[in-house]
């Protein structure tokens, strides 16, 4: 029996694989570029699962693999760039899978806020932004301080802050000269702490596994930067947002599967910055199973095979709290490699590098996840201590990137 991948998040294959294995199913990954997963491919076996390469934006000839695939019983498809193609797919050779239609609204940034606030969950609407007048009709409709972005954007890319006027002008001015995945909107930007829930529904029932902190650059940048989990909120806040997340995600039709809910803690309550359906990325997922003691991962696999997962009703034995912190170069360039990591055996929280880029990829954004070369990540008792670990490691940390050639310069 088999179950296939649609591409992944660049960390948990490894997990997914010990997960399919438990559950008596052969992984499939299909992918672009078996490069992009290198640093997981490289910790397993090399008959541990099966990867094909392969267009994996050409729906029908994925179609045609799938129809190919002996006993396949599931599709995971989780990531933002592939969630709608897995849902088509899965719809069309009848594999279990959340209402495509579920999956195309968490898709669109402001169709969500809209659902949100007629539901009464939200203080903010939703503006398209566009044509002629778009700047007056924003300080009408909207106010400021405001953020624009894509409704279809990922990874913090295409986001905007207009703190005054000025910003609102360079922001839209900006915005008209990048090519955006879905349409230009903007909403309230709601001040506080940021954070993002890890979720997981099923039948319309949804468990708070656990809350990450989002550390972010400072404004107007909305670059991410340091992660803890589990965040320890009062239990009476934790089951306030548990009820809260629960009504969020029944709103927008959600009845299945993880979710990675970003919201921010504001002074009247949490305001949902958007929903990802999915498990987190960067190593969210790794944190996930070493702070509670268990392969979420198989509620993954189960999940795709329309089973509910143990995870919903399981006593959680726990672990260490975890953080991580995104390594970024000080300039953009071409990535030439990274300094300080034989100083991390000597620190506390058993700090590790987990690589992103190879030597020689270039790093042209900074302000965005995009910039990241590596993760520093450590443990602690708690998510506080576990973050202080993480840092002093990255600190030692040094991300190296050489200029970019100039046009003309050639090799002699």
């Amino acid at each position: 029996m088999s179950v296939v991948c649609l591409e992944s998040l660049t960390f948990g294959i490894g997990h997914l694989v010990r997960a399919a294995d438990a559950l008596g199913e052969r992984l499939v990954l299909l992918t672009r570029d078996p490069a992009y997963y290198a640093c997981e491919l490289e910790r397993l076996a090399p008959d541990a699962l099966d990867v094909v390469e392969t267009d994996t934006f050409d729906v029908e000839h994925v179609a045609d693999l799938l129809h190919r695939t002996p006993g396949l019983r599931g599709l995971i498809s989780s990531t933002d760039t592939w969630t709608l193609i897995g849902a088509e797919l899965s719809e069309r050779l009848g594999l279990p899978g959340l209402d495509p239609a579920v999956l195309r609204l968490t898709r669109d940034k402001a169709a969500v806020r809209d659902r949100l606030h007629a539901a009464g969950l939200t203080r903010g609407r939703a503006m398209d932004v566009a044509g002629h007048g778009a700047e007056e009709m924003l300080l009408k409709e909207v106010g400021l301080p405001a953020v624009l972005k894509d409704t279809a954007g990922t990874g913090s890319q295409n986001v905007w802050l207009a703190r005054d006027e000025p910003e609102l002008v360079a922001a839209l001015d900006e915005a008209a000269g990048r090519e955006l995945k879905g349409r230009l909107f903007a909403e309230p930007y709601f001040s506080g702490p940021v954070y993002s829930a890890e979720t997981l529904t099923w039948a319309g029932q949804t468990r708070l596994l656990g809350v990450s902190s989002r550390l972010m650059s400072p404004e107007p940048y909305f670059r991410e930067e340091i992660t803890a989990f589990p965040v320890a909120f009062p239990e009476a806040r934790r089951a306030m947002l548990e009820r809260w997340l629960g009504e969020v995600l029944a709103t927008i039709g959600y009845t299945d599967r993880f979710a990675h809910v970003e919201f921010v803690l504001t002074t009247d309550g949490p305001e949902v910055v958007e929903i990802n359906p999915r498990i987190g990325g960067a190593l969210v997922g790794e944190g996930m199973c070493r702070a509670l003691g268990v392969n979420v991962y198989e509620a993954m696999i189960e999940t795709a095979l329309g089973l509910r997962p143990r995870l919903m009703d399981a006593d959680l034995p726990g672990g260490p709290a975890v953080a991580f912190v995104l390594g970024y170069p000080a300039a953009p360039g071409v990535f030439t490699g990274v300094t300080g990591l034989d100083r991390l055996a000597d620190m506390p929280g058993s700090p590790a590098w987990y690589p992103v880029r190879s030597v020689g990829d270039p790093v042209e954004h900074l302000d965005d996840s995009r910039g990241y070369a590596g993760i520093v990540y450590a443990e602690g008792e708690t998510a506080e201590l576990a973050t202080h670990h993480a840092v002093a490691a990255a600190n030692a940390v040094r991300v190296l990137t050489e200029p970019f050639p100039r046009a003309g310069d050639a090799g002699g």
